[in-house]
């Protein structure tokens, strides 16, 4: 005879099993111990797959096996004529409100029912001290999510963090930017930036995170970013945030933040209608070598007041239009046609077209401007200046 001892089990609600263990009971010596020790696998493997356990997954060799909810496999041990099958005792199942994919703390995780080891296992990441979420599931806003966990309720992401938040283009800042209203909330991690205030400040949701308010946003932001990412940044803020350059510079010279003059320079050149950063970028390239400034956003329109075209940059007065090409469309054969149809009827109606690429912005500015500076010339506008330098601070060459 062959003795089966039975540990650690218990019926679980809403699976229909009323396994209760310990138990013992023999069987033939004729049934082999290794496929009675399948057999009894196979149904605790059934048993967890009734309780609505994840797959499970293999711990490394030398510790005991781990399933998607941290609890250990069953065991299923041969110890000579005697088989013993162990599990540890089960507790509720785990809350399914816990949504893994966004960061989590180990208390959350422990009061939604699952174990502390789960975060062991290679499919979780740390991303601040203590604070866990699903290696897939990371993206640009989970350092920002996972900092405020560790902070009080009432803190809010602010500076670049916030800007990424509501979408605004802003170079990556590498860290959580986080503000609290008292010293003593500062949380000090190598990942986060902590800013501590005692001015009233306007938070909005984005993204389901308390964030400043745009505006605010813009202004904090003037002390990280140079003068031609401020302007990006504003100029995407007033496209998307339902605001206008007129009201972004009032908020700026009524503002008490240490950054509030920075902030004005950039707003006084933020303009409406600008579709792409790097629309942006070139406007600026050409502003700040002191050449004239072209119109943004200029459109004309069909005797019957239907939109017929629309200029990126455009001089009226001697038809040159300025225009950034990304080269997005560089493969699709039936765009390119189409450009090169309507820049064909541009020639014929007296229009020049100026293409620029990322190249002409960040590899050959120079270049740029003198191509700018020549149609100028060529094309009749009175008293075009000499190419400031001054561009050369803002757009290294």
């Amino acid at each position: 005879m062959v003795r089966v001892e039975v540990r650690g089990l218990r019926a679980w609600p809403g699976t229909g099993a009323q396994w209760v263990g310990p138990a013992c009971f023999d069987v033939s010596r004729s049934v082999q111990l290794p496929r009675l020790a399948q057999f009894w696998s196979r149904e605790m493997a059934n048993l967890r797959q009734l309780r609505g356990s994840a797959r499970s997954v293999n711990a490394p060799a030398g510790r005991a096996a781990v399933d998607a909810c941290g609890e250990r496999k069953p065991r299923v041990r041969r110890s000579g004529t005697v088989l013993r099958v162990s599990a540890l005792r089960q507790g509720p199942d785990p809350d399914p409100g816990l949504d893994l994919s966004e960061p989590f703390t180990c208390a959350q995780l422990v009061a939604a029912g699952y174990s502390r080891r789960m975060v062991r296992q290679k499919r979780f990441a740390e991303i601040v001290p203590g604070v866990h979420v699903l290696s897939s599931a990371i993206g640009p806003t989970t350092l920002i999510k996972a900092a405020l966990l560790i902070h009080p309720a009432d803190a809010c992401a602010s500076h670049g963090s916030a800007a990424v938040l509501l979408g605004l283009p802003v170079p990556d800042p590498g860290f959580a930017h986080v503000t609290v209203f008292r010293q003593k909330d500062r949380r000090y991690r190598r990942e986060i930036k902590s800013h501590v205030t005692t001015r009233r400040r306007r938070i909005v949701l984005a993204q389901g995170v308390r964030v400043t308010d745009p505006i605010t946003t813009f202004i904090a932001c003037a002390g990280q970013l140079g003068l031609v990412d401020l302007v990006v940044l504003g100029d995407a803020l007033v496209r998307r945030c339902r605001t206008s350059p007129a009201q972004l510079v009032r908020a700026c010279q009524v503002s008490t933040d240490y950054y509030r003059k920075r902030a004005l320079a950039a707003a006084l050149f933020v303009r409406e209608g600008v579709d792409s950063p790097m629309e942006t970028r070139l406007r600026m390239l050409i502003v700040l070598a002191g050449l004239p400034e072209p119109v943004v956003n200029h459109r004309t329109f069909w005797e019957d007041g239907s939109l017929r075209r629309r200029f990126d940059l455009y001089y009226p007065g001697i038809r040159l239009i300025v225009e950034y090409d990304g080269r997005q469309h560089a493969s699709d054969t039936r765009q390119w046609q189409g450009d090169l149809d309507r820049r064909e009827e541009l020639d014929d109606e007296g229009y020049r077209i100026l293409v620029v690429t990322a190249e002409g912005v960040f590899r050959s500015p120079g270049r740029t401007l003198e191509r700018v500076r020549r149609q100028l010339v060529e094309r009749g506008m009175d008293g075009v200046p000499a190419i400031d330098a001054t561009w050369r601070e803002h757009f290294p060459s």
